[in-house]
């Protein structure tokens, strides 16, 4: 009889998120969870080994085990979209937005993006690798197991390269899987104002260096107004498709400029924010294998009273996910369980909705859809254990942090009140 490494027995609700069916989840799919009551997880050599009822468990042998005490239990969450290593932070601008001054009297004050460019430039990779830890200790914390990072507070090559190595090491050191982005093109840093093409020609000469150092998985680009056009967009990333990488992009935050279609166009991994996506966008994306990236902490941390029409785009057929878009300016969170409530509160989603597009929708949106998301047999053992009766609980109950316990490929990497 096999012994298990780790039992986790008298589980009350168990999602195991392994929904019948192939590709992300959406339409109809989305109105069902795959649900298991009064149930039991064996885990062996990090994976999962064994699911089914409490009962059936009793007679198994494991070297430790784990009383869930009758509460809810996930896979380990997914944040598909993050910017998890910057310098310096930036909260002496949240009194200048409520005062009303204009973001563009901030930068020309030395603040916004330009001001973590430069505290990013400054810092060494030690002290990057430092702060971004901490970050990453505290969205494990949250009941995160896989996370994307994505440079692009450099807009030059050291730096650039500096971030995509911090993450690296991370990934190397750190419990969370980590994925990572290469997004040079994320704003137009002074040296190179007015000469937006140029700039991203600067951004091209990375990609090569990139590859051969295994440094990024995708690219992306700032697509809007101010930033990078639709037709400088498809230039830059169609040059990083040809060297080999996956791409995704920042479409239509503010303004409809076709970024969404772009996104399809270019077969992206994903389009993210949306907010101003046109109604030939969400149809594009409906009959598309992109998927929507929605970051309702941009909008509520921004004042904005629009959001992405995620109810018109799951009603079209569109494959939602969610994700914090941690970042120093725009969404200073770690807490994807906020923007679960957000979700349900601001975007009108449902509580199954919710769930599925912070497991295995967020994992398609980065190409981990093998190995994160889902409890499933032979899967790595990412496991979740709440304090909560129920999956509809955590999207209710806003703004406090409800893990209880958190595995890693069957290990416990947070426990509450023993760290974090």
């Amino acid at each position: 009889m096999t012994t298990f490494d780790t039992l986790i027995v008298n589980i009350g609700q168990m999602l195991t998120m392994d929904h019948q069916g192939t590709g992300p989840v959406r339409g109809e799919q989305l109105r069902k969870l795959p649900i298991i009551e009064n149930a039991a997880i064996g885990i062996k050599d990090g994976r999962i080994a064994f699911i089914g009822t409490h009962d059936e468990a009793h007679e198994l042998a494991a070297i430790a085990k784990i009383d869930a005490k009758g509460k809810l239990v996930t896979p380990g969450l997914v944040d598909p979209h993050t910017h998890l290593v910057f310098g310096g932070s930036r909260e002496n601008e949240l009194a200048l937005k409520q005062q009303g001054i204009p973001y563009l009297e901030i930068l020309e004050r030395g603040g916004g993006i330009l001001s973590t460019v430069q505290a990013t430039r400054e810092a060494s990779e030690e002290q990057l690798l430092e702060k971004a830890r901490l970050h990453l200790d505290r969205i494990l914390s949250y009941g995160i197991t896989t996370v994307e990072a994505k440079s692009g507070y450099g807009l030059d090559h050291e730096t650039e390269l500096k971030q995509l190595r911090v993450v690296k090491k991370l990934n190397e050191t750190h419990p969370i899987d980590l994925v990572s982005t290469f997004l040079g093109a994320h704003a137009i840093p002074e040296e190179y104002k007015g000469r937006a093409t140029e700039f991203l020609i600067f951004m091209e000469q990375l990609l090569a260096q990139i590859k051969e150092e295994e440094l990024a998985e995708f690219v992306d680009v700032f697509c809007e107004t101010g930033v990078f056009s639709v037709e400088q967009s498809r230039a830059f990333l169609t040059t990083a498709k040809e060297n080999g990488f996956d791409v995704k992009i920042h479409a239509d935050e503010i303004d409809p400029l076709g970024g969404t279609e772009l996104a399809v166009e270019l077969e992206a991994i994903s389009g993210d924010h949306l907010v101003g996506t046109s109604d030939e966008g969400i149809q594009r994306l409906a009959e598309s294998n992109t998927m929507a990236v929605l970051l309702p902490g941009t909008s509520f941390y921004l004042g904005k009273e629009k959001n992405a029409r995620a109810r018109e785009m799951i009603d079209a057929g569109v494959a939602v996910a969610l994700s914090t878009d941690f970042n120093p300016g725009s969404s200073p969170t770690e807490n994807l369980q906020l923007i679960m409530s957000l979700a349900a509160l601001k975007l009108k989603m449902t509580p199954e909705e919710i769930w599925y597009a912070v497991t295995v929708n967020a994992a398609y949106a980065i190409k981990r859809e093998s190995v994160a998301g889902k409890i499933k047999l032979n899967r790595p053992a990412d496991v979740v254990i709440w304090d909560a009766p129920n999956y509809s609980y955590i999207p209710y109950h806003y703004g406090v942090n409800h893990v209880n316990t958190v595995l890693k490929q069957g290990k416990v990497v947070f426990k509450r009140g023993s760290q974090g």
